[in-house]
């Protein structure tokens, strides 16, 4: 089992690249399929979330970023096929992402499992000229550079994990790192690890660590979340979950708050709020960002049961 964790934490390093933009949620923790194609969910029978983010509010012109995705796992096969679109507006730019991904879950001693991911994805980068000031509207190659532009992409990852542990290691946007015309959507690498206590508690407690690199910029993120527990939604033997709180820091002076509710078995509330002490504080009120999740439950298999 060690060897496999040493062989695949230094797969990422063949993905560093210049990169300079980067498009994520705060709240990935919960739903790391965000960041990696390799996530699966073989708990589920699906799992669907929809999310809103509002980054550095009260900034004219800064981003707002729209998530959507699904993911189904077929248990005959050990895989999953995933859909991800995202629509994340900045000022007068906008760019579309469409991303099909598929994960391979293959199955390790003692309960431990590798999952590989493949992302491909359809980009597209378009202006809301209306909003844009040129000192010459005679000349038209003027508006040459704002034409829609589009293109392909592919995202890459894996993960091994158990029931309490996740190592994992993703990166998006593989093409960009060769192609200039790439540039707007930018290679993006992800090493992360995250530990989660189960046990018969009412609270349990979990943490995480990140690191992140686009272009010339390196990031750190350190994540702490508390769980609190009761039956009264739970189908099964063990608890529930009813809803979670945590706290989060980003390297450079970023700190942020998230929690999560459980409104039924089936469908999750999150609600994320961090604020950035440097210069962006200057008229920015920080940055909101809500996420829904609905779970279509898998039907526990009865093997000695009458119908």
């Amino acid at each position: 089992m060690k060897k496999f964790i040493f062989l695949f934490l230094f797969i990422p390093i063949t993905f560093f690249s210049i990169a300079q933009s980067n498009i994520r949620l705060d709240n990935y923790w919960g739903n790391t399929q965000y960041i990696n194609p390799a996530t699966v969910y073989d708990k589920y029978q699906a799992v669907f979330s929809m999310a809103a983010r509002n980054q550095w509010s009260g900034i004219k012109g800064a981003p707002v970023t729209y998530f959507v995705s699904g993911s189904t796992y077929i248990d005959n096969l050990n895989m999953q096929l995933g859909l991800i679109a995202l629509q994340d507006k900045i000022g007068y730019t906008s760019l579309t992402n469409i991303d099909f991904t598929y994960a391979y879950a293959l199955k390790l001693e003692q309960d431990w499992q590798l999952h590989f991911g493949l992302g491909v994805n359809y980009q597209k980068l378009s202006y809301d000229i209306s909003q844009v000031t040129l000192s010459s509207y005679n000349d038209p190659s003027a508006y040459q550079g704002l034409l829609s532009t589009s293109n392909y992409n592919a995202d890459f990852g894996f993960e091994v994990t158990n029931k309490s542990l996740k190592i994992g290691a993703a990166s998006q946007n593989l093409f960009s790192i060769m192609a200039k015309n790439h540039q707007y959507q930018t290679n993006t690498n992800f090493l992360y690890a995250k530990y989660r206590k189960y046990n018969d508690d009412n609270i349990n407690w979990g943490f995480g660590v990140c690191g992140i690199q686009y272009s010339n910029i390196y990031q750190a993120e350190f994540n702490v979340t508390s769980y609190f527990k009761i039956d009264q939604f739970s189908r099964f033997n063990d608890k529930s979950i009813l809803f979670d709180l945590g706290l989060f820091y980003r390297t450079e002076s970023e700190i942020g708050a998230i929690i999560g509710f459980n409104i039924s078995e089936s469908i999750r509330l999150s609600y994320s709020y961090d604020y950035n002490f440097g210069s962006l504080s200057h008229g920015s009120m920080g940055t909101n960002e809500l996420i829904i999740t609905y779970n279509l439950i898998k039907e526990p298999s009865c093997h000695n049961c009458w119908y």
